[in-house]
């Protein structure tokens, strides 16, 4: 059985409590995986293109999966969305909401645009850390192209 690398995981957020939530989630659970976070949705794309301060992909390596929000300056989730999926080159990154809205708008906007799964951020501590845990092994487990 050949032993598989953690995969590079992109935040992108922009609520500090959220982000601290999260990478407290990945140290509880020992989670190997290297986790970079962004606060907007230009500054995803930046990541993803290698643009602005992003050019080193050391610093910046494509992402293995994509823990994007909705609601954020600049642009929101279901842009960053609609922009990656369209893009031949990086549609096939797995991409999870993970979002306080509730909103069934938003759900089938994602899901028409081409997201992998769409969860409602738990508001409980233990829950939310669970719930990253979980997406990690799945996403882990998937096999991708």
């Amino acid at each position: 059985m050949d032993e598989r690398q953690p995969i590079d995981i992109l935040l992108v957020e922009d609520d500090e409590n959220d982000i601290l939530i999260t990478k407290r989630a990945f140290t509880r659970h020992s989670l190997s995986n290297r986790l970079y976070v962004v606060r907007d949705g230009e500054e995803a794309l930046d990541f993803i293109y290698h643009r602005g301060g992003y050019q080193d992909p050391e610093s910046a390596p494509r992402p293995g999966l994509v823990l994007l929000d909705i609601n954020m300056p600049k642009m929101n989730g279901i842009e960053v969305l609609g922009k990656l999926k369209s893009d031949p080159g990086y549609k096939m990154i797995p991409i999870v909401m993970l979002t306080t809205s509730k909103r069934d708008q938003d759900k089938i906007e994602s899901y028409n645009l081409g997201v992998n799964s769409y969860i409602i951020k738990p508001v409980d501590f233990t829950k939310f850390v669970d719930a990253i845990a979980t997406i990690n092994l799945y996403w882990e487990l998937n096999e991708l192209p």
